[in-house]
C-alpha cells in the first residue's frame, strides 16, 4: 500500500511539473515566437494532439491507392496548397514555415512518418489548434479523396528526387510580384523594350 503511495504522489508530481513548466517559460520569455518550443512544451502539444485525434479516426486506413496517377494529382495539390509553409521538399524551410510558432515541422522526419495515415488525414483535414496548421476542404467527399491523396504524397516525402523538386517548382503559385517580373522579362527577351527609333524631322525652307 506504501509503494502504491509513493507510485501515485511520484505520478501526481510529474503531472504538475509536465503542467507547471509551460507556464514558467511562458513567464519567462513573454509570447516571443522565435524560440522554438522547448521539449516539455513540445512534448504535452504532441501528447494533446495524439489525445484530440479520435481513436477511430486514428486506425483509419488510406483508401487510395499508391501509384502513379494518385501521387501526380497529390504532388501538384501539395505544391499548389502546402508549399508555401512546408516546402515542396516538406521540411518547412520557408519564410512563412520558418516564422510561424510552432515552426512548420519537417515532415520527412520520423516524428510525422511514425503518424498513422488515419492521424495525418484527420490533421490535414480538420488542422490543428493554436498552430498555423488550417482545416482543409469542405466535408465532401471529393475533398476527403484529396487529402488522403495527400497523405500518399507526404509517405513519399523522404524519397524525393530532383526531377520531383524540378517538377513542383513549375506547379508552385505564382505571387503577383513574380508574375509581374516574368512578364517583364519576356517583354525584355521579345524586344518590346526596344524604343522605336525617333522620326525625321523635316525642316521647311521659306
Amino acid at each position: 500500500m506504501a509503494l502504491l503511495g509513493r507510485i501515485a504522489l511520484i505520478a501526481m508530481t510529474t503531472l504538475i511539473v509536465i503542467a507547471v513548466a509551460p507556464v514558467i517559460d511562458l513567464i519567462d520569455r513573454g509570447i516571443d515566437t522565435r524560440r522554438p518550443p522547448g521539449r516539455v512544451e513540445a512534448f504535452v502539444a504532441r501528447r494533446l494532439r495524439h489525445v484530440a485525434i479520435p481513436w477511430k479516426a486514428r486506425r483509419s486506413t488510406n483508401p487510395e491507392p499508391s501509384n502513379p496517377e494518385v501521387l501526380r494529382d497529390a504532388m501538384e495539390h501539395f505544391a499548389d496548397h502546402c508549399a508555401s509553409c512546408h516546402g515542396n521538399d516538406g521540411k518547412g524551410q520557408t519564410e512563412i514555415g520558418g516564422n510561424l510558432y510552432p515552426k512548420a515541422p519537417d515532415m520527412t522526419r520520423p516524428e510525422t512518418q511514425r503518424l498513422s495515415d488515419g492521424e495525418l488525414f484527420f490533421i490535414i483535414k480538420n488542422g490543428v489548434r493554436f498552430t498555423g496548421m488550417p482545416a482543409w476542404g469542405s466535408d465532401t467527399a471529393e475533398d476527403d479523396r484529396a487529402s488522403w491523396q495527400l497523405v500518399r504524397f507526404i509517405r513519399r516525402l523522404p524519397h524525393l528526387t530532383s526531377e520531383d523538386l524540378e517538377a513542383m517548382s513549375r506547379m508552385n503559385p505564382i505571387s503577383p510580384g513574380e508574375m509581374k517580373e516574368r512578364k517583364e522579362t519576356e517583354q525584355f527577351l521579345e524586344g518590346a523594350e526596344e524604343k522605336p527609333p525617333a522620326p525625321e524631322k523635316h525642316i521647311h525652307k521659306q
